[in-house]
């Protein structure tokens, strides 16, 4: 099949190995090139970096509403989409079939972050559906759906790889079907409609008023990237990986600082959290117990402050 592809982040990038073998991949579609870290270093998507290895063509509009023609021109069977990013104009959706892999069991997390809020909900399953687009958001028929185990260990790295490579065969065995001739459409039940919107910066903010699952929840949400993030003394940490704490101290505020030594941990709102990987201003990503070892941020008693920065 001829086929123009569209996803950003590394979820998308076995999809495309597998078309970029079995099909006729015409263009590979991501988002531009954005500024990442500090430096503000300008960084190419995972998708880019793929397509230039397998020498594929690329286009990287700012806005698909406004410049889609060149995916037009090509006359394409399918444009196969997978964490794409940007909303597909409704030009494009009544010229080409458009099929997206999604992760999660739809209709549950419609929205560009479903990986994330599987996680943040302390969910022990999810999975890929493989469904029609149509414009409103990931509201199209169904095709296929597989579930997929949710582990105590996983965060949203590990997920997102594993919800990958079931997207891949489903989407595999979708293409196969459809090309002779098997074409399964379930409409989405509406009435078991969620959402899981793209992440802004404020999703990134870790409140210790929560309890000690939501809070080890939010940092598996939000692990390796960006990290979930909260505010002491000045300083804004970033926390990569947790664990539930046995110290108890019920006459504490949430987000004390109740161990420095050797440990970090954190009062939440049921119990406490001990931090295993951390990240503070100005430096790399490190285990608890090296970051303790000399930093002057914080004391036994001092408070993580509530609210964003």
């Amino acid at each position: 099949m001829k086929i123009v592809f569209m996803g950003t982040p590394e979820f998308a990038v076995p999809i495309l190995e597998m078309l970029n073998i079995k099909h006729d991949v015409l263009l590979v579609v991501t988002q531009p090139d954005k500024p990442v870290g500090r430096k503000k270093t300008m960084t190419q998507s995972p998708v880019k970096n793929k397509a230039i290895e397998l020498s594929l063509p690329l286009f990287q509009p700012e806005k698909l509403t406004e410049d889609y023609q060149p995916i037009l021109d090509l006359k394409p069977d399918y444009i196969i989409t997978a964490a794409y990013g940007q909303m597909l104009p409704q030009v494009l959706l009544n010229q080409i079939e458009a099929i997206n892999v999604h992760g999660s069991l739809l209709p549950k997390y419609r929205g560009g972050a479903p990986i994330q809020y599987a996680l943040f909900d302390g969910l022990n399953e999810t999975g890929v559906t493989i469904m029609y687009m149509a414009f409103k958001m990931d509201s199209g028929d169904i095709i296929d759906q597989e579930a997929v185990e949710i582990l105590d260990d996983d965060n949203y790295q590990t997920l997102s790889i594993k919800l990958s490579h079931v997207g891949t065969r489903l989407l595999d065995k979708v293409l196969s079907d459809l090309a002779v001739g098997k074409n399964d459409r379930i409409p989405q039940n509406i009435d078991e409609v969620t959402f899981a919107f793209t992440l802004k910066r404020e999703d990134e903010y870790l409140s210790f008023h929560q309890t000690t699952k939501q809070v080890i929840n939010r940092i598996r949400g939000l692990s390796p990237e960006p990290g979930a993030h909260a505010k002491i003394n000045g300083h804004i940490i970033k926390f990569y990986q947790a664990q539930k704490s046995d110290i108890i101290d019920s006459k504490a505020t949430p987000g004390t600082v109740l161990n420095t030594k050797k440990k970090l941990i954190i009062k939440t709102l049921d119990g406490a959290v001990e931090m295993i990987y951390v990240q503070s201003p100005g430096k790399k990503q490190m285990h608890a117990k090296d970051f303790l070892n000399g930093q002057t941020i914080m004391n036994q008693g001092d408070v993580f402050i509530e609210g964003n920065e």
